[in-house]
């Protein structure tokens, strides 16, 4: 299975596809999609690492680079596909964590999938801008794997591009400070802060009403 899908009680909003970082799909990021989920949206939650997760550096390193049957951007691609399912009008967002959060970028950058908004956690990515969506940008206090160079070009050039973007800087926080499956970097006020903007950010960007589209629509 390379999506998980999570369903709101009524009619969908919106879809989400939930990019994890480099840990796989844990359960952090199962929590983060249900929030999303019981505010209305249908969420995929794509799976990179068919099932496998990790608990150590060494291991997470191991599964980011293993040969995989398929290329991610095709995996993360039919994960769109999953989320959109017959409602080919339902207005599409990503959200990704670290390396996750590059890969949103990836998919937000490229017009051709049509995304209305993407969420980035502690990353920086600035290769692609012809897409359209709107980019909201967690950021850690201290980061050692978030350059100020790497930010700087992602924002520079989102800003030559004319898109629109927030970004959010959380005291006290380090990387993976949103994924509770780390606890020695999670930081739930901060990760409570997030996911708040992240709903605000998300209903702004997706809700049917908001974008034009009927709410009785499919």
């Amino acid at each position: 299975m390379t999506v998980e899908l999570l369903e709101p009680a009524g009619r969908a909003r919106g879809g989400v596809l939930v990019v994890h970082s480099w840990w796989g799909l844990t359960d952090s990021f199962r929590r983060y999609g249900a929030a999303l989920a019981a505010e209305g949206y249908r969420v995929g939650l794509a799976d990179l690492f068919g099932g496998a997760t990790a608990t150590t550096e060494d291991e997470a390193r191991a599964l980011r680079a293993a040969r995989r049957p398929r290329p991610d951007y095709r995996t993360l691609s039919a994960g769109l596909d999953a989320v959109r399912g017959a409602a080919a009008d339902l207005p599409l967002a990503t959200v990704g964590f670290s390396m996750g959060g590059h890969w949103a970028a990836w998919l937000a950058g490229r017009a051709a999938y049509g995304l209305s908004a993407a969420v980035l956690y502690y990353a920086a990515r600035a290769s692609h801008v012809d897409g359209r969506a709107g980019l909201l940008a967690h950021f850690a206090a201290a980061d050692p794997w978030v350059s100020a160079s790497a930010r700087g070009g992602m924002e520079r050039a989102l800003h030559r591009a004319g898109r629109r973007y927030v970004a959010h800087d959380y005291p006290g926080t380090g990387h993976w400070f949103a994924e509770s499956d780390r606890t020695d970097a999670y930081h739930p006020e901060a990760s409570a802060l997030a996911l708040a903007r992240d709903i605000a950010f998300l209903s702004a960007h997706l809700d049917r009403a908001t974008a034009g589209v009927g709410r009785d629509a499919g």
